[in-house]
């Protein structure tokens, strides 16, 4: 055979060959849950129970999503959210986890909230090797690659790096403080305290002078509040959930205390929290946040705030945009949809978890300017920076420059 003959052949085989490696290069990869058109993923909400009040965060995000499949949904597949309610009752969460994995065949679990009810399926989704990204909680376990793979921190500050920043706070403006804390009764409000005496080091034996813990379902917390009170205190470091957050701002009032006032950011919303306290009754109050505040009239020009505010007109005219819980469910969707934007065609379960552990230097409408979203195979603590503020009767006010501080 002259040479003249097999360079056709040769062209002919070296084409297939590409032809090949393209195929090789564009084939799809399905976890389960997935097809050409659909990707389906779960969470649980507490919308009845203690803090069905948070329950607007899972239908903003379910809004969100339409948004999204309104547009052509994420390399031409829907995205489909199960959104299932377990009352923020631990066993209930294990009950409709199993049902999202074993009988809807979800790919992954986003933004289930709580810290209790996502410890309860903690052990169980990493043993089925499921997704287990952004659960609505800060609690440090959740940034654990080494121990627990499968899941990926939430978009809230980590609860010990949070209180470790206002024990800072403290110790640079006050460091004569005489601190009573009060916390919610579980792992949530026991993170934040410790993150918070961590920071005070030995101090923390003599500036900490009361201590008050609450069960979630308890109805008031008036009689913690009191006994705080009695003891002196001049600097409330108050980790308490919505409900419990408004009962403490009103009696704090109510009964002529006025000590400096830090609460945790993610209990500071003016609609669901100081609002229903009243605004009279809110000045003062010192806390720390990584979101723009849609209260915060500095930020009435700026494009990511009306981006947001268009959204919310458009996509979820029900829900309250002085709430910020808003502004969290729509940072959350926004960097899952970013994470299946990265995976392309390959939406196994694995490649799930590679993406989401490499999220770089992501920055969204609605985070504060300078704070920016990053993870990698040994970090899964998206959000570690945040910026004081203080509420002044109309809005909350930032002051000083992006802090952050080391979780892990």
């Amino acid at each position: 055979m002259t040479s003249a003959t097999l360079r056709p052949i040769a062209a002919l085989m070296i084409g297939s060959l590409l032809v090949a490696s393209d195929a090789a290069l564009a084939e799809k990869k399905y976890g389960p849950g997935v097809t050409d058109t659909e990707i389906k993923i779960g969470q649980t909400m507490p919308y009845s129970g203690p803090l069905s009040g948070l329950g607007t965060i899972g239908r903003a995000e379910l809004a969100y999503f339409d948004m999204i499949n309104a547009q052509g949904g994420v390399n031409g597949r829907k995205i489909r959210l199960i959104s299932l309610d377990d009352g923020y009752n631990p066993a209930k969460t294990v009950e409709q986890t199993r049902k999202l994995i074993e009988d809807e065949g979800v790919l992954l679990l986003f933004g289930s909230l709580g810290t209790p009810t996502n410890t309860a399926i903690h052990k169980y989704v990493n043993a089925k090797h499921v997704p287990h990204l952004f659960p609505q909680t800060g609690a440090t376990k959740w940034g654990d690659p080494k121990h627990f793979p499968w899941t990926m921190g939430g978009l809230l500050l980590p609860y010990q790096t949070e209180g470790r920043i206002y024990a800072r706070y403290i110790l640079q403006s006050k460091p004569d403080a005489r601190i009573a804390v009060l916390y919610q009764n579980d792992d949530f409000g026991k993170d934040y305290v410790k993150g918070f005496k961590d920071e005070l080091g030995d101090k923390a034996a003599h500036m900490i002078v009361a201590e008050a813990s609450y069960e979630v379902t308890d109805p008031m917390v008036d009689s913690q509040i009191i006994s705080l009170q009695a003891s002196g205190a001049d600097m409330l470091f108050d980790v308490t959930t919505p409900k419990a957050s408004v009962q403490t701002i009103r009696k704090v009032y109510e009964i002529g205390w006025n000590p400096l006032h830090v609460i945790r950011g993610p209990g500071t919303s003016v609609g669901a929290v100081l609002a229903p306290a009243g605004l009279e009754k809110s000045v003062g109050l010192i806390s720390a946040q990584a979101y723009k505040d849609p209260t915060d009239p500095v930020w009435k020009d700026d494009p990511g705030m009306k981006n947001w505010l268009a959204w919310m007109k458009a996509h979820y005219p029900q829900g309250d945009v002085t709430d910020d819980n808003n502004v969290n469910a729509y940072v959350d969707a926004q960097v899952l949809v970013q994470v299946l934007r990265q995976c392309g065609d390959d939406l196994t379960r694995e490649n799930v978890m590679r993406q989401a552990a490499n999220l770089r230097n992501l920055e969204l409408d609605m985070l504060l300017p300078g704070i920016r979203i990053n993870t990698s195979p040994t970090d899964y603590f998206p959000i570690e920076q945040a910026q004081m503020r203080r509420f002044d009767g109309k809005e909350w006010v930032l002051f000083g420059g992006i802090l952050g501080v080391e979780s892990h």
